[in-house]
């Protein structure tokens, strides 16, 4: 980010009200919820997917194990 950018990011800033970014907080904390909660199904729904992400990350390891 430039300085041009980042002056003009926190000038904004100073704009907002508490109320605005309460709100923001919010929207967020329930986008991250509902986030949470597609990962948690998609999770349950597709199990192959899972177990396949599980080898792949134990081959990982393995892979690049330190002797």
């Amino acid at each position: 980010m430039s300085d041009v950018t980042a002056g003009r990011y926190r000038a904004g800033a100073a704009d907002v009200s508490p109320e605005q970014v309460r709100e923001r907080l919010r929207r967020r904390a329930i986008f991250l919820r509902e986030l949470a909660e597609a990962r948690e199904l998609r999770r349950r729904v597709t199990p192959h997917r899972s177990r396949r992400a599980r080898i792949h990350a134990a081959l990982r390891r393995r892979t690049f194990r330190i002797n």
